[in-house]
C-alpha cells in the first residue's frame, strides 16, 4: 500500500520542481511586458528555426489554431515546403539570423529544432534578442553548451521549455510522488534502456560528394560544425543501410547527412543517449534529482567497436552521483541493447514482473504507453518483454516506467494490483488529461510565454538534465572511468576526451553571453 505521506527531505525537491511563480508573481502581466512576456488573453506570434519535421509539428502543435505564425526559417527549403503552404503569410527565410534581424520586432517566440549540433546557437541568439524559446531536445549536443543556455535563460528572463514531452504526462510526476512517498525505499540504482537506433550508424567510409540540391543551404546547415563536402551517399552505402535495416530506403529516408541520419555522427550528434536518453530518464532525473553538482564520475563500460565517425550499435554507460539531500549515492545505467530488456529484478520471473492486465491504478491518459524499447523518431523497434524501459532499484522494492515517462508500476505486478496512489504533490501540466503529451507540452510552454508558470522542463531543469546525460556521450571516446570536476566543467583524468564536452566552432559560429 501506498506510504502514509511525504518525508520531510523530500519537500524541498518538490517544491523546486513543481512549477516556480514569476518573478512578478502571478497575474503580474504588466511587470512582465518588459521582458516580452503577454497576458493570457493576447495572441503570440511565433516563429520558427526549421520548418520541417519534428520543429514543425512542435510549431503546429504550440499555434494550435489560435496564436500567429509569422516567420519560418529552414535551410531547407524542400523540408520546409508543407509548412510555408501552412502558414502562407510566414515570411521565409533560410538563416535564422537574417530572420531575428528583420523581424525581431514581431516575434515574441521562437520554436527551435534544427540538427542537435545547431541548438545552442540558434535557441541562444533567439534569447539574446528577447525571445522566449521552445527547444526540441536534447537540449544540446555537448555538456557546456547545456550549461551556457541555462545561465543565459537566467541572464536574459525569457521563458523556456526542452521538448521532452514526457515530462507533462502524469505518470511521470506521480513516478516521483511514490519515490518521495518512500514506497520502494532509498533508490542507489537506475536501469534504463533503448533499442538499436533506426537510422544507420557504424559506417567506416564517407562516399564521394554530390552535388548540394538546389534548395539547400550546405553551409549553413554546417553551422558551427567543421566544414566537409555535401553526400548524399552512393550504392555501398544504400546497400550497408539496406543490409543493416533489412529492407530498401530511398535517399529521402537516410540520405548520408540528412535529414536525419546526422543524429549517429559524432560531430551533429549524440545518437540515442540524447535522442531517447532525455526522454527514458527523465524521470529519474525529476526523481532523484541527477544534478551535474553531484555527478562524480561517468563510464562506457560496454561498447562495439568505435566506428571513425558515428556512434556504436551498442553500448553501456554508467553514471554514479554522490548523495543529495536526503538521497543516498545512485549509479544510473544506460544501455543501447538491440536484444529487447537490459535489466530485470533478479530472483522475479518475466511474468511475475509485468503488470496484471486490468489491475491497479491507471495514471493519465493511456495514449502514448505502450512498453517498446524504443528506435528513432518515436517508433517502436521491437516489443519490450517487461514493458517498462527504466527500473528503479530500491531498498524496499522496484518501480518502473515505460516510454517517455508515460507509464508507472510497481514490480512484481501482484504489487500493482494492490496499490492506492499518494496524494498528488506536484503540479499537473495543463492539458495532461486530454491524451496528448506533445499538446500538453508545448500549452506549458505557450502558458509560460503567457506569464504563467515556469513551464515543466525549462532551461533551469532541462539545461543541468542535458549537461550530465551527454557526457555520456563524451564517454563513448574513452577506455577509463572519467572523474567529473563539476566546478571547471570538464573531466580531470583524461584531457583529450574534454573536446567532446566543448566543442571548436567553425569560425564565424563562435556562441557566448
Amino acid at each position: 500500500m501506498a506510504g502514509s505521506g511525504f518525508p520531510r527531505r523530500y519537500f524541498f525537491q518538490g517544491a523546486l520542481l513543481a512549477g516556480a511563480i514569476p518573478r512578478g508573481g502571478f497575474g503580474s502581466v504588466a511587470s512582465l511586458k518588459a521582458a516580452g512576456y503577454k497576458s493570457p488573453n493576447e495572441k503570440l506570434n511565433l516563429a520558427a528555426i526549421g520548418a520541417g519535421g519534428q520543429p514543425a509539428s512542435d510549431l503546429r502543435t504550440a499555434q494550435a489554431g489560435v496564436e500567429n505564425v509569422v516567420a519560418l526559417a529552414d535551410v531547407d527549403w524542400a523540408r520546409g515546403a508543407d509548412s510555408f503552404k501552412r502558414y502562407p503569410g510566414a515570411a521565409r527565410y533560410k538563416d535564422y539570423r537574417q530572420m531575428l534581424d528583420r523581424q525581431g520586432k514581431d516575434i515574441d517566440a521562437v520554436i527551435v529544432g534544427p540538427p542537435d549540433h545547431m541548438h545552442a546557437a540558434a535557441a541562444l541568439h533567439c534569447m539574446q534578442a528577447g525571445k522566449h524559446v521552445y527547444l526540441e531536445k536534447p537540449l544540446t549536443r555537448t555538456a557546456w553548451e547545456a550549461r551556457l543556455l541555462t545561465r543565459a535563460a537566467e541572464q536574459y528572463g525569457v521563458a523556456t521549455q526542452m521538448g521532452n514531452q514526457g515530462y507533462s504526462h502524469d505518470a511521470t510526476r506521480v513516478a516521483a510522488e511514490m519515490i518521495w512517498s518512500g514506497e520502494i525505499g532509498e533508490v542507489r540504482e537506475v536501469h534504463a534502456w533503448s533499442g538499436r537506433p533506426g537510422w544507420p550508424q557504424g559506417m567506416t567510409r564517407v562516399p564521394p560528394p554530390a552535388p548540394v540540391p538546389d534548395t539547400l543551404d550546405w553551409d549553413l546547415w554546417l553551422g558551427g560544425a567543421a566544414a566537409r563536402p555535401f553526400t548524399a551517399g552512393d550504392e555501398e552505402y544504400r546497400a550497408f543501410v539496406e543490409r543493416r535495416s533489412g529492407s530498401s530506403r530511398s535517399d529521402n529516408d537516410f540520405g548520408f547527412y540528412l535529414p536525419f541520419n546526422w543524429r549517429g555522427f559524432y560531430d551533429f550528434g549524440s545518437s540515442l543517449i540524447g535522442d531517447w536518453g532525455i526522454h527514458i530518464l527523465g524521470p529519474a532525473n525529476w526523481t532523484l534529482q541527477l544534478h551535474p553538482k553531484y555527478l562524480m564520475s561517468v563510464e562506457c563500460i560496454k561498447k562495439d567497436p568505435l566506428p571513425p565517425f558515428t556512434f556504436p550499435d551498442e553500448l553501456a554507460i554508467r553514471y554514479d552521483f554522490g548523495p543529495r539531500p536526503g538521497m543516498p549515492p545512485v549509479s544510473v545505467f544506460w544501455y543501447h541493447h538491440a536484444g529487447g530488456d537490459a535489466y530485470m529484478p533478479p530472483g522475479m520471473t518475466l511474468e511475475e514482473a509485468r503488470k496484471i492486465p486490468g489491475q491497479g491504478p491507471q495514471v493519465g491518459p493511456p495514449r502514448g504507453q505502450g512498453g517498446f524499447v524504443p528506435g528513432s523518431g518515436g517508433a517502436p523497434r521491437r516489443p519490450a518483454r517487461l514493458g517498462y524501459n527504466c527500473v528503479f532499484v530500491g531498498s524496499k522494492g522496484y518501480l518502473g516506467t515505460s516510454g517517455r515517462g508515460e507509464d508507472v508500476g510497481l514490480l512484481p505486478g501482484k504489487r500493482w494490483a494492490e496499490y492506492q496512489l499518494p496524494a498528488p504533490y506536484l503540479t499537473r501540466s495543463p492539458g495532461a488529461g486530454a491524451g496528448s503529451n506533445h499538446s500538453a507540452h508545448c500549452r506549458d510552454f505557450i502558458r509560460a510565454c503567457k506569464g504563467g508558470e515556469r513551464a515543466c522542463s525549462d532551461f533551469r531543469i532541462a539545461g543541468p538534465f542535458t549537461e550530465w546525460l551527454v557526457l555520456g556521450a563524451a564517454a563513448v571516446h574513452a577506455d577509463e572511468k572519467l572523474a567529473w570536476d563539476n566546478e571547471r566543467g570538464e573531466f580531470t583524468n583524461n584531457r583529450e576526451v574534454n573536446q567532446w564536452v566543448k566543442p571548436v566552432f567553425r569560425k564565424g559560429w563562435e556562441i557566448r553571453l
